[in-house]
C-alpha cells in the first residue's frame, strides 16, 4: 500500500508511524528472553493494534466500501473463490464487523468451540439462493480476524452452518487411555526380543510413507498446512495426532499473529470415514490377492510360537553318576549354572516320603530328583547327573502338598524371592511363578509383583503360614483397584502435558493426553507398579475397561467426523481430500503388504500390524472377526505404543516445519 495516492488526505495516523511500530514489535520478538520481554511485547502489540484499528476505521469512513477507490489507493484486496453446491440449512446470526475485520457473533451457539460460517456482501444482484456469492470460513473463537474475502466498509450477511464441541474430544482421550493401559502394557517390552523390532520397523515405515505422502501432496495441490495434518490424521484414523494437531495451531497463533489458522478437523472429518473403509477393503483384497489360506496360517504361527515359547516341563531323575553322589545340591548346581533349573522335590533312596530339598540337602545315589526348567535344560541336566526315572514320587497327603498362591500383600511385592528366604524360613520350594497368562522359573533373582500367582510346594502348615506373608486374599484378586487404575491415567496426562524444547522449533512439543498415559502404564507394567499404584488388573476390570474404553473411543469419533461431515463433503468440494486420503490411507498398505510379502511374516500378524499402524481398533475388530483369530491382536499390541507416539510427534512437527513453508 502506499503512503497517499491522491484520493486519499493523508491517513492518521500516518503508515511510517505503523511500520515504526510494527519495526519496534519485531526487534522486541526477535530478543532473547529478558526480565520484562512479555510485557514490552503486550505493550507494543496493543499500541500497534490500536493504531491499525484507528487506521481502518479512517479507511473505512472514506472509501465507504467502494472497492475501486481501495484500489487506486494501493490497498491489496485479497479474494477467494466462492464455494460451489446449495447454501446449508443454517442458524441465522446477527453480526458487528469492525473496520479492522473483527467480527462478533451475537448467537454463538452454547457451549461451542468451533463452528462454520458462511458469509457473504449485501447486494442487490446477490439472491440468498445463489451459492456462488457464499464463502465459508472455519471458526475456532467468537472474534476471527478474516484474511481473505472481506473489505472494511462493505456490509455482509452471516450465518452458522455447523457447530461443534472439543470436550467430546475428552472422551476419546479416556477410552483410549483406557484401552490402551490396560492391553498393551504386558507384552509391549518383552516383545522387542523377538518378532518387535521387525514389526516395528515396519510400522513405521509406513508412517513415515504416510507422512511424506502428506507433505508432497501439500506442496502439490498447495494445501494449508491445517488441512494437510487434518488429512493426514483421518487418512491414518488416528485422532491422538489430530488433537496435537489442534493444540500446537492453538499455540503458535501467538508467534505468528500476522497469519489466521484454520481447524484440521474439517479436513479430518472429511478422510476419516474412508481411513477406515479403505484400509478393511485392502486387508480383504490382499488376502485375495496373495491366496492366504487362515487354517495354513493359524497352524504355521503355532508351530513357530511353539519352538519359541520353550514351555517349562517337569521331570524325575534318578541319580546314577558316581561324581555327584555324597554332594550337596548346591554344588551340584553350579556345575548346571548356564541352565534355568529348578530342584522341587527329593525323594531320598528307601524312604517313601517326599521332601523339600534346599541347597544344602546331600544327593545319595538312586535318590530321585523332581526337576523343573525348559525341556532343553531338564535333558541336558539328567543326561549328566543320571537317567530319567519311572517312580511314582507320590507325596504323603499328610505332609506334603502343592499350592498356587498370589501375592497380595505390599510387603512381599518388589522382592526377590531370595530376600522373601522362604526355603529357610518355612521350608517351602517355589517351583514357578505365573505372571500375564506366562510361566517364569522361580529363579533366586525372580522379583514378585503384585497379583503374581506363585507355586510352591510344601507342608500344610508350611504353606499356610506362606500364605499369611504372601497374602493370597481372593477378595483382592476379584475387586478393581481403582486407584492404580485412575493413579496411573493421572501420572500419564501430567506426563503428557510436559513440554519438551526441540532446537528451531518455534514452540515445545508434548505427549499429549493418549501418548503420556500410553508411556506411563508401558512403565508401570513393566516393573510392575509405582509405589501405591501396580500393573495388576483383574479379569473383569480388565474386560470392563477395554470395553469402555473402546465404546467411549468409537463415540467420540464417530460424533467427531460425523457432525459436520455432510457440510463439509458435499457443500465444500470434500471430493478432493478424500481423493487425497486416500492415496495416504492405500500407498502405505501396498508398500507394507509387499515387504510382508518379502519378510514372510504371517498374514495373520500382518493384519495386526496394519491395524497397529493406522492406530484403527474397528480394523483390528474386523480383522479378529474375519479372520477368526486373536493373533492380529497379539501383533497390534506390539506395534501400537510406538506408533502412537510417533505420530503424535509428527503431527506437531510438520506443522512446526512447515507454518514457514
Amino acid at each position: 500500500m502506499t503512503e497517499n495516492a491522491g484520493v486519499f488526505p493523508k491517513p492518521e495516523p500516518s503508515l511510517a508511524v505503523i511500520t515504526d511500530d510494527a519495526n519496534v514489535f519485531a526487534v522486541i520478538l526477535a530478543k532473547p528472553e529478558y526480565p520484562g520481554r512479555t510485557g514490552d511485547l503486550k505493550n507494543a502489540r496493543l499500541d500497534l493494534e490500536a493504531k491499525l484499528k484507528v487506521l481502518g476505521q479512517y479507511v473505512n469512513n472514506v472509501a465507504k466500501g467502494d472497492e475501486a477507490i481501495l484500489e487506486k489507493s494501493g490497498f491489496p484486496l485479497s479474494k477467494v473463490p466462492s464455494p460451489h453446491g446449495d447454501i446449508p440449512a443454517t442458524t441465522e446470526a446477527g453480526v458487528e464487523l469492525d473496520a479492522d475485520g473483527h467480527f462478533d457473533i451475537w448467537a454463538t451457539p452454547p457451549e461451542a468451540d468451533y463452528y462454520g460460517v458462511i458469509f457473504a456482501a449485501t447486494v442487490a444482484d446477490n439472491p440468498d439462493d445463489d451459492p456462488s456469492h457464499w464463502v465459508f470460513q472455519y471458526c475456532a473463537t467468537p472474534e476471527v480476524t478474516f484474511t481473505n474475502g472481506i473489505v472494511s466498509g462493505k456490509k455482509y450477511k452471516f450465518a452458522v452452518a455447523f457447530v461443534g464441541s472439543s470436550e467430546m474430544l475428552h472422551w476419546f482421550h479416556i477410552g483410549k487411555m483406557m484401552f490402551a493401559r490396560i492391553q498393551l502394557g504386558p507384552t509391549f517390552f518383552s516383545s522387542f526380543k523377538k518378532e518387535g523390532i521387525l514389526f516395528n520397523a515396519l510400522a513405521l515405515s509406513g508412517v513415515l510413507l504416510g507422512a511424506f505422502l502428506a507433505v508432497v501432496i501439500r506442496f502439490i495441490f498447495n494445501l494449508n498446512i491445517e488441512n494437510t495434518v487434518g488429512m493426514m490424521s483421518g487418512a491414518v484414523t488416528n485422532t491422538p495426532g489430530l488433537g496435537a494437531a489442534i493444540s500446537v495451531l492453538s499455540e503458535i497463533k501467538t508467534e505468528f499473529s500476522d497469519r489466521t489458522f484454520g481447524d484440521p478437523t474439517v479436513a479430518y472429518a472429511i478422510s476419516y470415514p474412508f481411513g477406515v473403509i479403505g484400509l478393511i477393503t485392502m486387508v480383504i483384497i490382499i488376502k485375495l490377492l496373495f491366496k492366504i489360506d487362515i487354517d495354513k496360517e493359524k497352524q504355521i504361527y503355532h508351530t513357530q510360537k511353539t519352538g519359541d515359547i520353550n514351555p517349562l516341563i517337569r521331570k524325575k531323575c534318578r541319580v546314577t553318576e558316581a561324581r555327584f553322589v555324597g554332594k550337596t545340591l548346591s554344588i551340584i548346581l553350579e556345575e548346571f549354572e548356564k541352565q534355568q533349573l529348578v530342584i522341587s522335590r527329593i525323594k531320598h533312596h528307601g524312604e517313601k516320603d517326599v521332601r523339600v530339598p534346599n541347597m544344602d540337602t546331600i544327593i545319595q545315589e538312586r535318590d530321585v530328583l523332581m526337576v523343573i526348567g525348559v525341556e532343553r535344560d531338564v535333558d541336558f541336566f539328567i543326561s549328566f547327573v543320571g537317567r530319567v526315572s519311572t517312580d511314582l514320587f507320590i507325596e504323603s497327603e499328610q505332609d506334603m502338598m502343592s499350592k498356587n498362591i498370589y501375592v497380595t500383600k505390599s510387603n512381599a511385592t518388589h522382592k526377590t524371592l531370595k530376600q522373601l528366604d522362604l526355603l529357610n524360613k518355612f521350608d517351602l520350594k517355589v517351583t514357578r511363578v505365573i505372571r500375564g497368562g506366562r510361566e517364569l522359573l522361580a529363579s533366586p533373582s525372580l522379583e514378585l509383583f503384585y497379583g503374581d500367582k506363585i507355586r510352591i510346594v510344601g507342608t500344610k502348615e508350611s504353606v499356610r503360614e506362606a500364605e499369611d506373608i504372601l497374602g493370597n486374599s481372593e477378595k483382592k484378586m476379584l475387586e478393581p483397584d481403582f486407584v492404580s487404575i485412575f493413579g496411573g491415567l493421572l501420572l500419564g496426562i501430567l506426563f503428557g502435558s510436559v513440554p519438551f524444547v526441540l532446537p528451531t522449533m518455534p514452540i515445545p512439543i508434548k505427549l499429549g493426553f493418549a501418548a503420556g498415559p500410553l508411556i506411563v502404564a508401558l512403565i508401570i507394567s513393566r516393573f510392575g507398579g509405582v509405589s501405591f499404584i501396580h500393573s495388576y488388573v483383574n479379569d473383569g476390570a480388565i474386560n470392563f475397561m477395554k470395553d469402555f474404553g473402546i465404546s467411549l473411543f468409537f463415540a467420540a469419533v464417530g460424533i467427531h467426523a460425523g457432525e459436520a461431515f455432510y457440510d463439509n463433503f458435499i457443500k465444500f468440494n470434500g471430493w478432493t481430500l478424500l481423493i487425497l486420503g486416500l492415496i495416504v490411507t492405500i500407498v502405505p498398505i501396498i508398500f507394507m503388504a509387499i515387504c510382508t510379502k518379502l519378510l514372510k511374516i504371517n498374514f495373520l500378524q500382518f493384519s495386526g500390524i496394519l491395524s497397529g499402524t493406522y492406530t484403527d481398533p474397528a480394523a483390528l475388530t474386523f480383522c479378529t472377526a474375519y479372520l477368526n483369530s486373536d493373533i492380529p491382536l497379539q501383533a497390534y499390541s506390539i506395534v501400537y505404543p510406538l506408533v502412537t507416539i510417533c505420530r503424535i510427534f509428527l503431527a506437531q512437527l510438520l506443522i512446526l516445519l512447515l507454518v514457514t513453508h
